[in-house]
C-alpha cells in the first residue's frame, strides 16, 4: 500500500476527524514509506540544511483503498511516527503512540475504503509532564521526550540537524489471509558444528502437514494445539556462520513447506556468542565460535535523516562501505532507531556482528509505568522476532549513557540502576534470543559505569578529553561502545560541490560541526589540538594563512590519530577486546563526527580505520628505553608464511640500519618481536638514550606473503615526530589498466608522508597513506558510476610538499 496517498498539514488539532478538514485544504502526494520531511523536500518546499519546525502541526495521510477483497481483513503498520489516530472511512478505528512498534488493525472492507492516519503534533505533547525526573540530561532539547516512544534524532542540538520525524516511516501493508506465521525460530550452533533450527508456527485451517527444510535436509513440524506446530531441526557438519575478519559469513536458505507449497523464509547461519570477561574477569569482549575476536566498527547514524528509509538499496552503500574498512561490528545507539529486517540481512551477508540498543538514552525513564513497560516488550519483542534469522546480532544493549547521566550527577546506583536493564530486558532477550550476548547499558561496569578500565566504557581521552596518544594504552580500555569521536574533514571534491565554505568564521561551515551543547568548545577544536600535537603547528594560523594546507592537516591528523590509537589496542598483551568509533556516516554534508560523508564518500578517517583493522596486521609500538617493538597479528583461520622486514630511514631515503625475518604467524596467533632482535644488534629506534644527534626520522615496517610477495601491511614510527618527516617527496603515478579494473602505480624518491590521491569519478582503495622509496604501491581506483569509461585523471601530492604531481 504505497500509492496514492495524499499529505494536508493543518493547526495542531484543529480537526477531530477527516470529515473535518475543509474541502479546499490542500493535498499533496505523499511517499509511503515515508515522512513529512520527505514528501515537503521533493516538492522543494523543505531544506535538510535549514530545517524549519514541523512537529509543531497535526499530518494527515490519507488513501482511497480500492480492494478485490470484501469482508475482514488486516491492515498493517510496520512504524508510524509518532501519536497516531487510524481512521477507516471516517471512524476512529485504532491508534498508536510509539514509533518503535508495528500494529495491526482489524477491519471490514467494503471493496472502497477511505483510510486516514492523523499524525498529532508532538510539540504539544512533549511539554506535558509525567513522573519526576531524577536527572535531566543536557544534550537534549526536550525533557518529554522521555515519556514518549520516539527518536531522539531532531532533538539534540549540535549533534544532529532539527529534522523531525513524523509519518508512515516504515510500510502499511494489507493482509487478507494468513497462511501461516511463525510464532518462535531460534537457531544454535552445536558441538562439532551442528546446526540446530526450532520452530513454532501457526498454522491456518486445513492444511495436512508443515516441514523445515535447510541446506538440503528437512524435518515435520508436530501438531501441538491451537493450530501451533513445533519441530527442530538438525543439520550436521555445517559451516559456522563469522564475522568476515576471521573467517566466512556462511548463509543457509531457509524454507518451510506447507501442503505441496514451498514458502521461503530467508537466509539464516549458525554461530555462538560468548562474552570473554579476560582473565581477572573485568572485561568484557566476545568469543565467536570459540574463538576471541577483536570487534572494531562504527556507530550506526541513519542512511538518510530525512527519509528514514529502510530498504538494502538505502543501507547498501553504507554497510559496504564499512565491510570494506575491515569493520566487523556496527553498533545502532540507543538515541537513533530500529532498523529493518533488509539491514540485518545484509549484515549477515556481509560478515558484520550488530550491537543493537533499546531506543533508550540518557533519561530517567519512567520504569515503573506500566503502560511504558508494556511499549518496551513490544517493541524489543518485535525487534528479536523481526531478526530471528540473523546470525549478525551479537548484542542487545538496554540502552546508551543512562547509567553515566545519573552516576556523574553523583546520584548512586541505587537511583540509575534499576529492574528494567538489570531484571526485565534480559528476561526478555533470555525467552526470545538466548543465542545472543545481553548489555544492561553503555556504558557500564567498574567503580563507575564511565570508567574505562571495566567491561563497557567510552572511551574520548584521545579526543574530547584532548589526551595524549599514550592514554589509548594508559586507560586500559576494555571495550569501547564509543569512541574517537572528532570533526572529520570530508574531501575536498565534497567541499566543492556540497559546501564551498573556508573553515575561516564562516557560519555554514560552523554549523555543521559537531557539539555538546552547553560545552564551551566544539569538536572542530579537538581536531585543532590534536594538529597542533602532530605537527607542532598553530591551526588557527595555518587557517588564516594557507586553508588548503590547514584542511589537508586535519584530514592527516586524523587518520593518523585512527591508526596509532588502534595500534595500541590491538598490540600483544592489550587488555582491549574492542572499539567502535563514533560515528560512521555523517548527517549532512560538512566535517561531522563520520568517517564516510553524507554522501556517501569516505574521509580520511575512514583510510586510516582501514588500514587499522587489517586482519593480517603490521604495528610499530613505542617502548620508550626497552626500544620498538613489531606487533604482527593475524587473525584468519590459517597459518600464513610472511616476512618482516624493518628498516630506519636518514632524510626520508638513506637506510641506516634494517633486518628481516621470515617466520610462519599460526591461525588465530599474534606475537611482538623487538626491533633489535631483527637487526642483530643494539640501534636506538625510538631515540630514547639520545646519546648524540638522531640518526634517523622514520622507521617503516612491511609485512610481506612469502609465497606472492605481496604487501599486506605496513606501518611507520617518528622518533623525533612526524613534522621531522615530513619530505618534499617527488611522486610518480602512472595509470594501468588489467581488464575492466583501473590502477594508479604509485612510487616516491624518498619517504612520503600522507599521500593524498584526487580523482574526479573515482575512488581510490587506500588514501592519506606513508610510502616509503624503493617500492611500487598499486591502488585500485574504483568507478563511481558504472558510466565511467574514460580513464582516470587526476592529482596526487603528499603532506611534506605543496606541489601537485598529475596523472
Amino acid at each position: 500500500m504505497s500509492e496514492g496517498w495524499t499529505l494536508t498539514l493543518t493547526p495542531a488539532d484543529a480537526f477531530l476527524a477527516p470529515a473535518d478538514i475543509p474541502m479546499d485544504a490542500e493535498a499533496v502526494t505523499a511517499p509511503v514509506p515515508g515522512t513529512v520531511a520527505q514528501a515537503l523536500e521533493a516538492l522543494g518546499r523543505y531544506d535538510r540544511l535549514q530545517p524549519h519546525t514541523l512537529n509543531n502541526l497535526d499530518a494527515w495521510y490519507r488513501l482511497t483503498l480500492v480492494s478485490e477483497h470484501i469482508g475482514p481483513a488486516i491492515l498493517r503498520f510496520h512504524g508510524l511516527a509518532t501519536i497516531v489516530e487510524i481512521f477507516v472511512n471516517g471512524q476512529l478505528t485504532a491508534h498508536s503512540t510509539s514509533m518503535f512498534e508495528a500494529i495491526d488493525v482489524p477491519v471490514e472492507l467494503t471493496g472502497a475504503d477511505e483510510l486516514a492516519l492523523c499524525f498529532r503534533a508532538l510539540a504539544l505533547r512533549l511539554e506535558k509532564t509525567g513522573p519526576r525526573a531524577r536527572w535531566r540530561p543536557q544534550m537534549m532539547n526536550s525533557q518529554g521526550l522521555r515519556l514518549i516512544r520516539t527518536t531522539a534524532l531532531g532533538h539534540m542540538p549540535g549533534w544532529c540537524p532539527e529534522i523531525h520525524a513524523i509519518g508512515p516511516w516504515r510500510g502499511v501493508g494489507l493482509i487478507t489471509k494468513s497462511l501461516f506465521e511463525i510464532v518462535s525460530l531460534q537457531t544454535e550452533l552445536g558441538p562439532q558444528n551442528t546446526g540446530l533450527i526450532r520452530m513454532i508456527a501457526r498454522v491456518g485451517d486445513g492444511s495436512s502437514g508443515i516441514r523445515i527444510s535447510c541446506n538440503g535436509v528437512s524435518a515435520p513440524l508436530e501438531p501441538r494445539h491451537d493450530g501451533l506446530f513445533e519441530g527442530c531441526l538438525e543439520l550436521r557438519d555445517i559451516e559456522p556462520w563469522w564475522p568476515a575478519t576471521h573467517g566466512h559469513p556462511a548463509l543457509y536458505p531457509l524454507e518451510l513447506q506447507l501442503d505441496d507449497q514451498i514458502y521461503p523464509l530467508g537466509k539464516t547461519g549458525f554461530r555462538r556468542f560468548e562474552i570473554d570477561e579476560g582473565a581477572d574477569t573485568k572485561g568484557f569482549g566476545l568469543k565467536v565460535n570459540g574463538q576471541a575476536v577483536f570487534c572494531r566498527g562504527a556507530v550506526w547514524t541513519n542512511a538518510d535523516i530525512v527519509r528514514l528509509p529502510g530498504e538494502r538499496r538505502d543501507y547498501e552503500p553504507w554497510l559496504r562501505l564499512a565491510a570494506q574498512a575491515g569493520m566487523n561490528m556496527i553498533r545502532i545507539g540507543g538515541t537513533m532507531t530500529y532498523e529493518t529486517q533488509e539491514f540485518f540481512a545484509l549484515c549477515d551477508e556481509l560478515g558484520l556482528m550488530v550491537w543493537q540498543d533499546m531506543m533508550l538514552a540518557n533519561f530517567d525513564y519512567p520504569a515503573k509505568d506500566d503502560a511504558f513497560l508494556a511499549h518496551i516488550e513490544t517493541e524489543l519483542t518485535q525487534l528479536l522476532q523481526a531478526t530471528n534469522l540473523s546470525p549478525s546480532l551479537a548484542v542487545l544493549c538496554g540502552g546508551s549513557e543512562m547509567y553515566q547521566q545519573g552516576a556523574m550527577l553523583g546520584l548512586s546506583d541505587a537511583f540509575w540502576k534499576g529492574p528494567l536493564t538489570e531484571d526485565v530486558l534480559p528476561g526478555h532477550v533470555r525467552r526470545l534470543r538466548p543465542d545472543i550476548v545481553y548489555v544492561p547499558n553503555s556504558p557500564f561496569g567498574g567503580a563507575q559505569p564511565f570508567f574505562v578500565d571495566t567491561q563497557v566504557g567510552h572511551y574520548y581521552g584521545v579526543g574530547a578529553y584532548c589526551r595524549p596518544l599514550e592514554d589509548a594504552r594508559r586507560a586500559d580500555v576494555r571495550f569501547a561502545g564509543e569512541c574517537l569521536a572528532f570533526s572529520n574533514v570530508p574531501q575536498q571534491q565534497t567541499l566543492e560541490k556540497h559546501l564551498p565554505a573556508k573553515p575561516v568564521h564562516d557560519l555554514r561551515w560552523k554549523a555543521r560541526v559537531p557539539r555538546d551543547r552547553g560545552a564551551s568548545w566544539d569538536f572542530e577544536d579537538i581536531r585543532d589540538h590534536y594538529v597542533k600535537l602532530l605537527y607542532g603547528i598553530d591551526p588557527a594560523t595555518i587557517r588564516r594563512e594557507n586553508a588548503d594546507r590547514y584542511l589537508n592537516l586535519s584530514r592527516a591528523a586524523i587518520a593518523e590519530v585512527m591508526e596509532a590509537t588502534f595500534a595500541e589496542w590491538r598490540r600483544v598483551g592489550s587488555s582491549c577486546r574492542g572499539a567502535l568509533v563514533w560515528t560512521l556516516q555523517d548527517l549532512l554534508p560538512g566535517a561531522g563526527w563520520g568517517v564516510i560523508d553524507s554522501t556517501g564518500e569516505p574521509k580520511s578517517a575512514w583510510y586510516g580505520l582501514k588500514r587499522a583493522f587489517r586482519p593480517q596486521q603490521i604495528n610499530l609500538l613505542d617502548e620508550g628505553t626497552n626500544g620498538l617493538n613489531v606487533h604482527i597479528i593475524n587473525e584468519s583461520g590459517q597459518d600464513v608464511d610472511i616476512e618482516v622486514d624493518v628498516t630506519c630511514l636518514r632524510d626520508g631515503l638513506q637506510p641506516v640500519v634494517s633486518g628481516k625475518r621470515a617466520l610462519t604467524l599460526a591461525a588465530r596467533q599474534s606475537q611482538a618481536i623487538a626491533a633489535t632482535d631483527l637487526f642483530g644488534a643494539f640501534f636506538d629506534t625510538t631515540y630514547a638514550y639520545r646519546f648524540g644527534p638522531p640518526s634517523h626520522d622514520v622507521t617503516v615496517a612491511r609485512l610481506f606473503d612469502r609465497q606472492s610477495g605481496r604487501l599486506v601491511a605496513d606501518a611507520f614510527h617518528f622518533p623525533r615526530g612526524r613534522s621531522a618527516a615530513q619530505h618534499a617527496s617527488v611522486l610518480k603515478a602512472e595509470v594501468s589498466q588489467d581488464g575492466q579494473c583501473w590502477y594508479l602505480q604509485v612510487d616516491t624518491d624518498r619517504f612520503a608522508q600522507s599521500i593524498h590521491i584526487a580523482v574526479d569519478g573515482f575512488r581510490p582503495s587506500d588514501d592519506w597513506f606513508h610510502m616509503a622509496p624503493g617500492n611500487w604501491r598499486r591502488i585500485e581506483l574504483i568507478a563511481l558510476s558504472p558510466s565511467q569509461t574514460e580513464k582516470p585523471r587526476g592529482e596526487i601530492r603528499s603532506l611534506g610538499s605543496d606541489q601537485l604531481f598529475r596523472f
